[in-house]
């Protein structure tokens, strides 16, 4: 589908120049003449860019571009300024009102069909949308066909050719002048181009030279076709660097098989996207104090296609550059004192607009010394002619876009190559995890399994000791020396706390190891029966406990009682000195606490808490296996919760834990068999 650009101009030369213009190139044109129309084509009608002129009968260009700028859906409207006011504070004041592009009169037509089309990043025209009369220079391309640019000054011979390679599958764009074809190809990039050895202006072997200097299209095959027929014209168009020869008496089929033979070689290119052309729409900024030179430069510089910017003093160049950047800066200040200096030395004191190209003028060798001294790109005598300063420009943006383009390209293969070795590492770092996960795995279920093994192992034999203590300590029949019973009375409780050790470990490994059977909880009630339990252990304990009511949990039943014991446990432990000790077991939304008024514990230790066999507290003032908070932590974790503490010496301690519930399985259910009661 076709762009359509609104173009107003009170001028009717001007709007039926730029109607032709961008209907060769397959846009759709509005045109107007008025501000009263253009505010119409505003309210009323559909539009993907707009041309205005600044200065109109009955309104301001900047104040219709405001008003575009506010209409509902016209914030992303290109916009281009057109005017005769083309000083330089008029193009800032059209730039920062919200303009895309500001272009002086008089302008070049196909300059801003280019950056009208270059601000729109439009996709080529599909060749069934060209219109019926064919133009010159219509674009005609489908996304699956291969684009071919024909440049030929016979429209016969190009309509020739079109029909032929149309008829083969080709995409096809046609120019009837080589400069025309420079422009299209910068614009369109054709995947091939065939060009005519001679033709009015500069000739196909200067056509296919430009082309091969152009970054964005030197990579393009060119076939060079002439009606010459002397091998001699063959060698010099081959030397120009045309990829293959035709003469045009040759029977046509040959043309696209050997236009098929030289995509096929050039198949095999860097996949990296070319940005800038040498022939695409290029801006130069024209910078001196006296206005007749002004205008001789800008006049010289037009001749070439480029979109010329006057600036008469420094600072209004540096503000023009600082809001829109320009291809290359003509200085045509001479060097009279020292202002061609300062100025060359301020434009490139700046950051990133320094790089911009600067081409000074000037009369003699010392002159240019001087220039090139001060930081110039280039120089040009001022009596050496328009064609010398438009080559020198030519060179100048030739040689930044080159430089730019390979900058770009050592960027982007940089970036792939660190993006590949990223990779790299990104997967032998996850192998090697899995790795380590696997192996740690495999270890802790060992692990687990000898604790568990040993434990067992070790209950028989201190049951045994145990017994035989007791046994000896209980026999009247054979009475033992004070001394005896000492020391088998410490013989039995070192094989009591053992006995306690090792069935702690058991809790532990089974609490680490098996599949969890989850269901719904009644957490208060499981809460009063570990206190039960608790207070029948030591009656003459007397602590007060708080239960909130309605407290539920999603969770294995086995391993959630083994929380709450010895959560409750170590509660009533370390608040066993205070006068009136309490313990509370409440709920606080989706976190659980267990809270003692007792010893409490150092601030800033309480990850040591859940260590294996850590105690913050000695085993003489608070017994115990220094097991328990590590089976805890490892029951609540192996329900995908957590567990934390919060204390102070004296002032108490309070345990959080969350049970978050379990994830649903792939199937839609939940993971794990609820328990059965009884």
């Amino acid at each position: 589908m076709s762009h359509r650009v609104l173009i107003v101009d009170d001028s009717l030369t001007v709007r039926m120049d730029l109607h032709d213009a961008f209907a060769a190139d397959g846009f759709a044109t509005l045109l107007c003449a008025t501000g009263e129309e253009a505010r119409a084509a505003f309210a009323g009608d559909g539009f993907d860019a707009a041309v205005l002129d600044v200065l109109l009968p009955d309104a301001d260009g900047l104040e219709l571009l405001t008003e575009l700028r506010r209409q509902p859906g016209r914030s992303g409207v290109v916009t281009v300024l057109l005017s005769t006011e083309d000083e330089v504070a008029d193009r800032l004041a059209g730039l920062r009102t919200g303009a895309d592009e500001y272009v002086g009169k008089p302008y070049d037509a196909g300059y801003v069909v280019a950056r009208v089309r270059q601000l729109l990043s439009e996709p080529p025209t599909p060749a069934d949308d060209r219109p019926s009369d064919r133009p010159a220079a219509t674009l005609d391309r489908t996304e699956d066909c291969i684009t071919v640019l024909i440049i030929d000054d016979s429209m016969t011979f190009r309509e020739q050719l079109r029909d032929l390679l149309e008829s083969e599958g080709y995409a096809v764009l046609t120019a009837p002048s080589g400069e025309e074809g420079l422009r299209l190809a910068a614009d369109r990039r054709p995947q091939a181009i065939i060009v005519d050895g001679v033709m009015p202006g500069i000739d196909g072997a200067t056509v296919i030279r430009r082309v091969r200097l152009d970054p964005a299209l030197r990579d393009t095959p060119c076939i060079l076709m002439t009606a010459a027929d002397d091998y001699a014209t063959e060698l010099q168009m081959l030397d120009a660097g045309a990829d293959a020869f035709l003469r045009k008496q040759q029977n046509m089929a040959i043309v696209p098989a050997k236009l098929n033979a030289v995509l096929r070689q050039s198949a095999e290119q860097l996949p990296i996207e070319v940005t800038g052309s040498l022939h695409g729409p290029s801006k130069v900024l024209a910078l001196t104090p006296d206005r007749e030179r002004l205008a001789e430069l800008a006049e010289s510089l037009r001749a070439d296609g480029y979109d010329v910017v006057p600036a008469a003093n420094t600072g209004e160049a540096l503000d023009l550059l600082a809001e829109r950047p320009v291809d290359c800066i003509v200085l045509g200040l001479g060097l009279d004192g020292d202002l061609g200096r300062d100025a060359c030395r301020r434009i490139k004191d700046v950051p990133v607009i320094g790089e911009t190209p600067l081409v000074m003028t000037g009369e003699n060798d010392d002159d240019m010394l001087a220039c090139l001294a001060a930081g110039a790109d280039d120089y040009v005598r001022s009596g050496a002619g328009s064609d010398a300063l438009r080559a020198h420009v030519r060179t100048q943006i030739r040689r930044k876009q080159s430089h730019d383009e390979s900058r770009r390209i050592r960027e982007e293969l940089m970036r792939r190559e660190l993006d590949a070795a990223e990779e790299r590492s990104a997967r032998q770092l996850a192998e090697t995890r899995a790795a380590l996960v696997e192996e740690l795995e495999w270890r802790n279920r060992e692990l687990e399994a000898f604790s568990g093994s040993v434990s067992h192992d070790l209950r028989g034999p201190l049951q045994v000791i145990s017994s035989f203590a007791e046994h000896m300590l209980d026999d009247e029949s054979d009475p033992l020396s004070p001394e005896s019973r000492r020391r088998l009375g410490r013989i039995q409780a070192a094989a009591n706390r053992m006995a306690d050790l090792v069935e702690s470990l058991l809790i532990l490994a089974r609490a680490s190891r098996g599949q969890l059977r989850r269901s719904e909880l009644d957490l208060s009630a499981m809460a009063w029966q570990v206190v039960g339990d608790v207070e029948a252990r030591d009656p003459h304990r007397k602590t007060v406990f708080h239960v909130r009511e309605g407290m539920s949990a999603d969770g294995d039943e086995g391993l959630i009682r083994v929380v709450l014991e010895n959560l409750v446990t170590n509660a009533v432990k370390f608040s066993g000195k205070v006068a009136e000790p309490t313990v509370e077991i409440g709920a606080d939304g989706d976190r659980f606490y267990v809270r003692d008024n007792g010893a409490g514990f150092p601030a800033g230790q309480a990850g040591e808490l859940f260590r294996p066999f850590a105690r913050l507290h000695s085993a003489e003032e608070f017994p115990g296996t220094g097991i328990g908070l590590t089976t805890v932590h490892r029951a609540v974790e192996r329900h995908g919760g957590e567990i934390w503490a919060e204390g102070e010496n004296g002032q108490g301690a309070t345990f959080w834990f969350t049970l978050p519930p379990a994830p649903p399985s792939p199937n839609g259910e939940r993971r794990g068999q609820a328990r059965r009661a009884g």
